[in-house]
């Protein structure tokens, strides 16, 4: 565990910009990886990093529930940034989880096995081979009740440090980002696990 004064810490990056935040982390530890979800806003903090350490570990929990769309804005950024991808899916088959428990609503009871199922127990096994120290992120301040408690900095229950270069950038902002940029948003993604913006998907509350 690497251990720093977050508070301390997070008061002197609460205005540097994201790369400068970038820049100070990297040589913390080796062991760093990014994770995404190739989210609307994915391709700024994943350009950001084709840019500073094109080599780190990007993570993706692919829960094989992704749309089209989805899975057509990876492979571009995959492929336009050479992203050192690895990803992680189920131990069984989106066809086999259809039948044994379906898509469930995030009030039916059987929505938790299915959130083991297809996001947390890959990420836990991500976890157990890559055993990171620092763990880059593009969650932000007013996104999720949970994420609202958080800063630049954090703690994992893990002890893996958390950092969100983006933490305190507005949509606005990163639209503007992407357009000055020229970078693709997607727009069509939905994660059916976490289901609506305001609710956690769960890597955040066991990573």
């Amino acid at each position: 565990m690497l251990e720093l004064d977050l508070e301390e810490q997070n008061r002197l990056l609460r205005h540097k910009t994201p790369g400068e935040i970038i820049e100070w982390a990297l040589p913390l530890t080796k062991k760093r990886i990014v994770t995404t979800s190739f989210g609307v806003y994915s391709a700024v903090l994943l350009s950001t990093f084709s840019k500073k350490d094109p080599n780190i570990d990007i993570i993706w929990c692919d829960t094989g529930y992704n749309n089209y769309e989805t899975y057509e804005h990876a492979q571009k950024l995959i492929s336009d940034y050479n992203l050192n991808i690895n990803i992680y899916v189920p131990r069984q088959t989106k066809a086999f989880t259809d039948v044994t428990l379906g898509l469930p609503a995030v009030d039916d009871p059987r929505h938790e096995a299915f959130t083991e199922l297809v996001k947390l127990e890959p990420f836990r096994r991500m976890l157990a081979e890559h055993e990171p120290e620092v763990w880059f992120t593009n969650i932000r301040v007013r996104q999720t009740a949970y994420r609202n408690s958080l800063d630049i900095l954090s703690y994992s229950n893990e002890g893996i440090l958390k950092i969100s270069p983006f933490y305190y950038w507005k949509d606005e902002d990163l639209d503007d980002y992407i357009k000055v940029n020229g970078l693709p948003k997607n727009t069509a993604y939905f994660d059916p696990v976490k289901a609506i913006r305001s609710r956690e998907c769960g890597i955040h509350l066991i990573g």
